[in-house]
């Protein structure tokens, strides 16, 4: 099993920070590395980082609004520090001029506050897999390079299809995921999910539409092959 990647939590509200750490601590795959209320304590811990003197952090969960500078502008100090580390910004921030500071400075994803545990499970489920592509192998062809992109748009709640649910979609994510082959059929994880064999192909259907997951046929079994869902 992959190391759980370490993420650095960003914020100066010491009730929200501790919400955002719990959070993180909740979500597969991740563990709280630290947190910082400050930019200037943030900045520090990312240098001991990478000079070795604390485990190494790979994300950070970043405020906008901190008492000793923005959010974008510790991007900025971090860029220009040499400091190379992804960014989801966590803020209640709305304004079309820091969202695009922030696509400029490369910030992975942008969670506006306030949010439930669900919207932000799946931020953390999309970049995971983003990481995974981008972290382990190297981009051969568009398709890679598209799929990578792909693992981190991730669809808010009203946009999934009718009668999909978030919390469900995550538990399929997971699912495949942690598969030992690497893939599932619609009928194994109708058996490990309890659903039935339609909701569990809508599921997985709509993984392989947004580019998470790929079709492949499974052969080797009586009568047509069966389709098969894998993690890219």
């Amino acid at each position: 099993m992959p190391e759980a990647l370490r993420v650095l939590v960003v914020e100066d509200e010491p009730v929200t920070a501790e919400a955002h750490a719990a959070y993180v601590g909740r979500v597969d795959g991740f563990d709280v590395a630290g947190i910082a209320h400050a930019g200037h304590e943030a900045i520090r811990m990312l240098r001991d980082a990478r000079e070795g003197r604390i485990a190494p952090i790979d994300l950070i969960l970043l405020d906008v609004n901190l008492p000793d500078t923005t959010g974008i502008e510790l991007c900025r100090s971090l860029r220009a520090a040499g400091i190379e580390i992804d960014v989801i910004a966590v803020t209640a921030v709305r304004d079309a001029a820091v969202v695009r500071s922030a696509v400029s400075l490369g910030i992975v994803q942008y969670l506006i506050k306030p949010f439930g545990f669900a919207a932000f499970a799946e931020k953390l489920n999309a970049y995971r897999d983003y990481h995974a592509r981008v972290g382990t192998a190297a981009v051969t062809d568009q398709q890679e390079v598209d799929a990578s992109f792909a693992a981190l748009r991730t669809s808010s709640g009203g946009d999934l299809p009718k009668g999909l649910t978030r919390e469900t979609l995550d538990r399929v994510r997971i699912a495949v995921r942690e598969a030992p082959s690497g893939a599932v059929s619609a009928t194994e994880l109708a058996a490990a999910l309890d659903l039935s064999r339609v909701t569990a192909r809508r599921y997985l259907e709509h993984l392989a539409d947004r580019g998470v997951v790929e079709r492949a046929s499974r052969y080797g079994t009586p009568g047509r092959p069966e389709v098969e869902y894998r993690r890219r």
